[in-house]
């Protein structure tokens, strides 16, 4: 278990990453005491780089269910809350914001955010570099002059986005600039399509990883995707019953809309980082979303990116041995990254 003193270190780097002045205002947003130890450390690190810390403490959200509850979050409807929250320079969010409204709008009033979540020792492994931003920079670069993107496997992968409606997300793990949100150990580049846009079939394969699920995948599961939804989930075990069923329970015919596609480009994390470790409950999944060389495919809400779609199921699927391209020039070769600027 890490000592205070070890997240206080490791958090004043991190803040240094995040460009924080003195004279800033820094705030630690949380619910009940989760991530209290985070929060603490935050605070004591903010304080010794000569910012003004302080932290809102919200309580624990009425409605919490084992499924999915994406965008929902116990900052909904504290309008003084978030009117503080909109005051400030930095925002250290230990509760988890992504796909809300709130988010959107504290970010739009130019605060930058970084959403720490993580295991400490997820987040001294993926800790980031000024190197991954520039090679996740030179991958928005490439992903937002791309008209088609297509993704393509041994295992039968074959899909194909029609690309352009979107804004291009990053994540290097800091944020440094006005409005801009993060994740701490993350290491990715995304978009999403036009609406519609998007057609074939992905195969999920054993060894893939559903977040959702916090496992990896044991029997291939076959998704065909017609006008930018997915229009048939098939697979003989187990794994093509669950998915179908669990995306069914929710009610709702966005959960089946394509939403972002992209890669991962952080050397640090491991694809096989679910079957090993022994904080599970505790983790978003860092490591599968963003080990590098991974097609993350996803479905659902799309928020983050400027879209409407703000269903609960969100479905993150990172892809093992699968490629990618851009126009037709071949970005992920079978999990190898193909663009030496971007490789490592």
């Amino acid at each position: 278990m890490a000592t205070q003193l070890e997240m206080v270190k490791l958090f004043t780097e991190q803040l240094k990453l995040c460009k924080m002045k003195p004279h800033e205002t820094v705030v630690i947003l949380c619910e009940h005491d989760i991530r209290a130890d985070y929060a603490m450390a935050f605070m004591l690190a903010a304080r010794e780089l000569g910012a003004t810390p302080f932290q809102i403490t919200l309580p624990l959200r009425d409605k919490r269910s084992a499924k999915q509850t994406t965008g929902r979050n116990a900052l909904a409807g504290n309008r003084p809350a978030i009117e503080a929250l909109k005051q400030a320079d930095l925002i250290v969010d230990v509760m988890g914001t992504l796909f809300s409204p709130e988010q959107d709008e504290i970010c739009g009033a130019g605060a930058r955010m970084l959403f720490v979540r993580e295991p400490f020792d997820v987040l001294v492994q993926n800790f980031p570099t000024e190197d991954l931003r520039r090679r996740i920079e030179y991958g928005e670069k490439l992903l937002g002059k791309a008209k088609t993107l297509r993704i393509w496997s041994d295992a039968g992968t074959d899909a194909t986005f029609e690309m352009g409606g979107y804004r291009v997300m990053t994540q290097y793990g800091y944020t440094d600039t006005s409005g801009r949100w993060d994740h701490m150990g993350t290491g990715q580049v995304l978009s999403q399509a036009h609406d519609g846009k998007v057609n074939g079939k992905v195969v999920v394969m054993p060894g893939d990883t559903v977040t959702a699920f916090q496992r990896m995948i044991e029997s291939p599961v076959t998704l065909t995707i017609r006008d930018g939804y997915v229009v048939d989930i098939a697979g003989d075990g187990m794994d093509a019953a669950l998915l179908s069923d669990y995306m069914e329970s929710f009610g709702d015919p966005r959960a089946y809309a394509i939403s972002h596609i992209g890669w991962g480009l952080l050397n640090t994390a491991t694809w096989f980082h679910r079957a090993i470790t022994r904080t599970r409950e505790q983790e978003i999944s860092v490591n599968s979303l963003s080990y590098y060389g991974n097609v993350l495919f996803s479905t659902g809400p799309n928020t983050e990116l400027g879209g409407n779609n703000n269903t609960l199921c969100h479905m993150d699927m990172p892809l093992r041995k699968t490629s990618l391209s851009l126009d037709g020039v071949t970005i992920v070769d079978k999990g190898r990254i193909a663009i030496p600027e971007m490789a490592v």
